[in-house]
């Protein structure tokens, strides 16, 4: 029997046993109600719309943010708008809930206006509008976005009152589509020479950023239009993006307009001044382009509230390296691990679903996930990571997230 399919069967029998007895009367309770008498009666619904809505009574909102620390303020001062990952189900984020970050507002740009030009050290410089895009072969991936600012609240201390959207809300999955980039350096002939390529956005920041041509790159990014199905959200880009599959989110240029070749790096003020990682001797790294293997338990998680017995553990894990393989859950302070179960499809540079049943006895504990993909990269837990990077740094924290249970099921943020 393939592994997945044994882990469902075992979880179905562990709940079946469960709510056999006291450890499962909570969820069982509602599952064994022999009549529909307490039932609202049926009536007619609402007419058709140009588009569906929420149900009024499924509440999801981002939260608008500046600094670390800095939440609950106006959003004319935020500079990110965080996805809410402790009321989501599933891989794929919604898209108006896909986190956002931009260094200038979203600009309102005209699709007919727009226009990408490619030039630089190629054969033929060539300038496209996003109907030309549209008429070139395409690719549809489901890859993540993440920014090198997740997880940053907990690089120094943990607020307890931390929410995971508060701690991990920078980070999100969609579907996108678009043009292969192999496909357009091909049309303008791209000099054998150019093993670096500029990335301008049309934003008011002029966000740029240089690129190494590597075989992986070259071979997985693409140009998007597409978003979910849907031409991409002004916030996510539109009318056009760089989507760069697991590498850190500012590279995924929004807004595309300018493509250039080159044989080095331009060193631009983001990737000098903004994008730079501060380590623990002082100096400065450069060119910290990968995401690196990460989770985090989203269901029970901060600010929530469990009771003793039946619980669902949930939760997302993601690598820039590729599929995940495994995650494993400790519901005792890292002392012991078990494996999780794994959410298909296991995709490449994608976020992934993992759960586990857990019998809680009542007792104060903490709860904490770690995950390895399938090149063999395991998240470290935080004091590792720590000795690694020191205090000074912001951007790249993957250190395992731990959660505190108290003795009330009060669930809250803690370093380890």
């Amino acid at each position: 029997m393939p592994e997945e399919f044994r882990d469902e069967v075992l979880s179905r029998r562990w709940f079946l046993t469960a709510t056999a007895g006291a450890a499962g009367a909570a969820i069982a309770s509602t599952a064994s109600a022999e009549t529909l008498a307490d039932v609202p009666d049926r009536g007619p619904g609402a007419d058709l719309s140009a588009h569906s809505e929420r149900s009024r009574f499924a509440k999801l909102d981002r939260i608008p943010e500046s600094t670390p620390g800095k939440r609950n303020i106006d959003p004319s001062d935020a500079i990110n708008s965080k996805t809410p990952h402790q009321k989501l189900v599933g891989n794929i984020t919604p898209t108006d809930l896909h986190y956002e970050r931009s260094h200038s507002g979203v600009p309102d740009i005209d699709p007919s206006q727009h226009r990408l030009l490619i030039h630089g050290m190629v054969g033929r410089p060539l300038v496209f509008s996003v109907d030309d895009l549209k008429r070139m072969p395409s690719v549809t991936r489901i890859v993540f976005i993440e920014c090198t600012g997740n997880g940053w609240e907990n690089w120094k201390k943990a607020d307890p009152d931390l929410t995971v959207q508060n701690t991990h809300g920078l980070v999100s999955t969609n579907e996108w589509t678009g043009v292969p980039l192999k496909f357009l350096v091909d049309l303008v002939a791209k000099d054998k020479g150019a093993n670096w390529m500029l990335a301008e956005g049309g934003d008011g920041a002029g966000v740029d950023r240089s690129i190494p041509l590597t075989d992986e790159i070259m071979e997985e990014a693409f140009v998007a239009y597409g978003q979910n199905g849907e031409p991409l959200r002004p916030a996510h880009g539109f009318p056009m993006r760089l989507l760069m599959p697991g590498f850190e989110g500012n590279l995924n240029i929004k807004w595309l307009r300018r493509l250039k070749f080159g044989a080095a790096p331009w060193m631009t003020r983001w990737e000098t001044a903004r994008y730079t990682q501060l380590l623990a001797d002082g100096k400065a790294r450069q060119f910290q382009f990968r995401m690196e293997t990460n989770s985090v338990i989203t269901q029970p998680s901060g600010m929530m509230q469990i009771q003793p017995g039946y619980n669902r553990i949930s939760g997302l894990a993601w690598s820039g390296h590729g599929k995940i393989a495994k995650v494993e859950i400790s519901t005792d302070g890292a002392k012991t691990w078990k494996q999780a179960q794994l959410t298909l499809p296991l995709l490449s540079k994608a976020q992934v679903r993992f759960q586990m049943d857990w019998d809680w006895d009542g007792k104060p504990t903490k709860i904490v996930s770690r995950s390895t993909d399938e090149k063999g990269n395991v998240q470290p837990d935080r004091a590792s990571f720590i000795a690694a990077m020191g205090t000074n740094a912001l951007f790249h924290y993957n250190a395992q997230q731990t959660w505190s249970i108290d003795e009330a099921g009060r669930v809250r943020n803690v370093l380890a």
